[in-house]
């Protein structure tokens, strides 16, 4: 019974890191205030993706930006 509350606490700081991965539709505009651009099918290299901006489009950004 003592693993009881680590695995509790170990299921709930899962759920909250899947919260923050996952990856809801936006808008372009959303994809600008972020600082990104918006991408048709893939980020270029060195560039990675930060959201989606639709169906085909992904939300990129530098992995340098402030």
């Amino acid at each position: 019974m003592r693993i009881l509350p680590l695995l509790c606490a170990l299921l709930l700081l899962m759920l909250q890191g899947a919260a923050g991965l996952s990856r809801t539709r936006g808008s372009p505009q959303d994809c600008e205030r972020r600082g990104g651009f918006c991408s048709h099918r893939s980020c270029p290299p060195g560039i990675g993706r930060v959201g989606i901006c639709s169906e085909q489009d992904f939300c990129c950004r530098s992995r340098w930006y402030p």
